[in-house]
């Protein structure tokens, strides 16, 4: 079966730093219903990535090469028009931090039924009834009470499930979750993660979880992507990657994590060495060299 993305030697340069590499050939698939995890430290190129796949690349990051196929169309050739029309019904976000994602002048009903009666034609009770299913989906209690709610007078959690809520609604082919959890205390997150989980596997939906963490990588991904200075380090199964890590980026990454089985071991950090090894194999060190010598 042809996977649901694919992503094929996608390189990308900043205009605004002399055209120096954002993404370097990057190559992954996402098969139906599965929930790949993007990992790096920030400037690793995950979220580059994902505003690619959305079609909101900032002005100052140009596309030189590769491209995105999602559901056997090529999403860097399509116009405005199509993007649009793809963007909420088969492909929607759920973003980072709910304070600012949700519009704080509004209920929480007309940000969650916007789409559906835009999208989907449906009439405003009609419309109404899907978003209680939805947050009673979510496990919100008093729905109808949260409908009338603005977003100041909800708990985090309760904005972030919101945005859960509103990125199944339209049932997409493809969910791209960026860092959902980052703002949430500990015990908040593990529920957001188990929730997003339950929606992805009751809808069939494919997501793409971009995280710095690969603790939330193991609680919630079928596989997942390393990124170093915009190139795939490494790839593979979770459960690979994780557990057989082949390159000494991973494995350094992996040891400097906390591990909750010793708890009063101290966190290795990742040595200099690696890093010198490692900018060598991408050529940031011959870079740095040549603007150096200009």
């Amino acid at each position: 079966m042809t996977p649901l993305l694919s992503i094929e030697a996608l390189s990308a340069i900043s205009t605004r730093d002399n055209g120096q590499p954002v993404l370097r050939d990057v190559s992954l698939t996402l098969e139906r219903g599965e929930v790949r995890g993007l990992v790096g430290e920030s400037g690793a190129g995950k979220s580059t990535i994902a505003k690619a796949l959305l079609g909101i690349l900032p002005a100052t990051v140009q596309v030189t090469g590769g491209w995105i196929r999602f559901d056997g169309r090529d999403l860097l050739k399509l116009d405005a028009r199509a993007l649009r029309d793809i963007m909420g019904t088969e492909i929607s976000l759920i973003p980072q931090d709910p304070q600012t994602a949700l519009n704080p002048g509004r209920r929480i009903e007309a940000q969650l039924t916007d789409g559906l009666r835009l999208k989907r034609g449906m009439s405003k009770s009609a419309a109404h009834e899907k978003a209680l299913k939805l947050l009673e989906e979510v496990h919100i209690r008093d729905p109808e009470r949260v409908l009338r709610a603005y977003p100041h007078e909800l708990s985090g959690g309760m904005r972030q499930r919101i945005l859960i809520a509103a990125a199944f609604a339209l049932e997409p082919k493809l969910v791209v979750a960026d860092e959902p959890t980052t703002a949430l205390d500990v015990t908040v997150q593990k529920q957001i993660l188990r929730l997003i989980r339950r929606m992805q596997e009751a809808h069939g939906t494919g997501v793409i979880f971009v995280t710095h963490d690969l603790g939330v990588v193991a609680q919630i991904c079928d596989s997942v992507t390393l990124l170093y200075a915009g190139k795939v380090i490494e790839q593979g199964s979770t459960a690979d990657v994780l557990t057989a890590p082949k390159h000494p980026y991973t494995r350094a990454l992996i040891a400097a994590g906390p591990r909750y089985d010793r708890p009063d071991a101290g966190l290795e950090p990742v040595p200099d060495a690696i890093f010198d090894d490692l900018r060598r194999e991408i050529g940031l060190v011959k870079a740095v060299e040549a603007s150096n010598v200009q």
